[in-house]
């Protein structure tokens, strides 16, 4: 049986990033009800689970999200007219799933605490894959500390999750990490773009969820 675990993101700009920043082909948005209320949701499949990010409702067929030089925006809209990024919106009167919460998680994530972020920037680099979109970081509270993390994929004969995550003192205020190792400098985050340095968008959830593997805390 397959398991679908909602997991809430902490703003609209939050979930934009999530389904179009650096990405080719914007993510597929469905709008649907989730206890009583109409969200906006996205799925990221595991082998046995979906995590559906959502956030608040907003009406119309796309979202159009744009990020000069780091300086986001984002929006609702009904037809596509700039070139910016648009991830199409799918009304769905009933999902395919149950919204239950289930009670034991199949496919929880294995845990891998990483020194500092120029690591955890690095990791996201796949030799065998060198050409695939950027990855997407997530970011949440953890007790007094915040959770930077990596959602990865080991196949073996059985598919292994990992979560890989860095701890920090403070919340992040900047919506991407610029990564500078290779100029010797420190990974930050930061909210412009210069020519020259790769970047990572970070979204922000709500909070913890059981399901990346870490013990929750108040």
């Amino acid at each position: 049986m397959v398991q679908i675990h909602f997991i809430e993101v902490d703003s609209f700009m939050d979930f934009a990033r999530y389904v179009c920043s650096f990405r080719e082909f914007p993510l597929r948005i469905y709008a649907h009800k989730l206890q009583g209320k109409m969200v906006l949701s996205t799925r990221h499949v595991l082998s046995q689970s979906i995590l559906a990010f959502y956030t608040k409702y907003e009406k119309g067929r796309y979202i159009e999200y744009d990020a000069k030089g780091g300086k986001e925006s984002a929006k609702v809209v009904d037809s596509i007219s700039t070139p910016s990024n648009h991830a199409p919106i799918i009304h769905l009167e009933s999902l395919p799933f149950s919204t239950t919460t289930p009670k034991k998680i199949i496919n929880k994530f294995k845990t891998s605490k990483i020194s500092e972020l120029g690591d955890l920037a690095r990791l996201t680099y796949d030799p065998e894959l060198p050409d695939q979109p950027k990855v997407t970081l997530l970011c949440f509270p953890y007790g007094k500390k915040w959770i930077v993390g990596y959602m990865s994929t080991i196949e073996l004969d059985e598919t292994v999750y990992c979560f890989y995550y860095v701890e920090l003192n403070k919340k992040p205020t900047k919506p991407f990490i610029k990564y500078s190792g290779h100029k010797g400098i420190s990974a930050e985050f930061t909210d412009i773009f210069q020519h020259g340095f790769p970047y990572l968008p970070v979204v922000m959830l709500k909070k913890n969820h059981p399901i990346f593997g870490l013990k929750i805390k108040k």
